[in-house]
């Protein structure tokens, strides 16, 4: 199948656009709905942020005193404007204004692992940024500088991020066990509960399936045979990264699912279904 040859490529451009590459006036000669993936990429992590935001900003039903449920999206709450019971480490932080979430403290560090994961820039590459939307697809930008320049750059921070991550999940760990303790000081278990822990499992297995997980497990090592304890701990995770896709979105679900449900429970619009007290 031929083309009518496209006009001269800018100055300076690259990639598709150079001057080595074969010109060709269609962005592509795809007939199949190429368009299809990027779409469903984009409304799916659309419905997320939009959702996030929202409740990060509302500060109203995030906290379930009787069974102490906190949704991770005001984890940890750590000033004067957290309600009763709901800070869990104290509150060294005076009262915040309302365009400040209660959440500050880590969602600057949950959205940059995120953002800087390597799934994700995948998701957003192709949906988002559209470098490329899809494969044999052309990209709109006439020159590609990679993760060079501003704001790309900020991906190669990515290992940091995870180190953040850990902490942040242990804290949600935290939180999640110590629900299991009513607020009379006796054992609990309910739907809460349970929501709150399958959350907490799934966030534990997209943090350990990460690839900078993958490389602080077993990255630089010449011989795996002098380390059998950390090429032991890298086949794991090396395992678990080949599923880091499904987790990463498994994780937005349950992210949303959580904070949801303890809504409906913290608003009194439905009742915890309660197995033990």
């Amino acid at each position: 199948m031929s083309a009518a040859p496209t006009s001269a490529p800018e100055s300076g451009a690259t990639g598709v656009f150079s001057k080595s590459r074969a010109a060709i006036a269609s962005r592509t000669l795809r007939t199949d709905r190429w368009w299809l993936p990027p779409l469903i990429t984009v409304l799916g992590l659309g419905t997320f942020v939009v959702y996030a935001t929202i409740r990060s900003f509302v500060r109203e039903a995030y906290w379930v005193d009787e069974y102490r449920y906190l949704t991770p999206f005001y984890s940890p709450c750590v000033s004067d404007s957290c309600v009763a019971g709901s800070a869990h480490f104290g509150t060294p932080v005076g009262e915040l204004p309302m365009w400040i979430p209660l959440g500050f403290l880590v969602l600057p560090l949950l959205l940059g692992f995120r953002l800087t994961c390597y799934y994700y820039r995948k998701a957003y590459y192709r949906s988002v940024w559209l470098s490329p939307p899809a494969c044999a697809v052309a990209e709109p930008h006439a020159k590609y500088t990679g993760e060079t320049r501003l704001p790309l750059i900020i991906q190669n921070s990515h290992r940091y991020f995870f180190y953040a991550a850990l902490v942040v999940t242990l804290i949600n760990t935290y939180d999640a066990l110590y629900a299991l303790t009513n607020s009379d000081g006796s054992f609990g278990l309910g739907l809460g509960n349970l929501v709150l822990l399958v959350n907490v499992v799934m966030l534990w297995a997209y943090t350990l399936s990460c690839h900078s997980c993958r490389h602080a497990t077993g990255g630089r090592l010449k011989n795996f045979s002098s380390n059998p304890v950390r090429y032991r701990l890298w086949t794991q995770v090396s395992r678990l990264n080949t599923r880091h896709m499904q987790f990463a979105w498994i994780t937005l679900g349950t992210l949303m699912l959580t904070d949801f449900y303890v809504m409906l429970v913290a608003s009194g619009t439905i009742s915890d279904l309660r197995f033990i007290n």
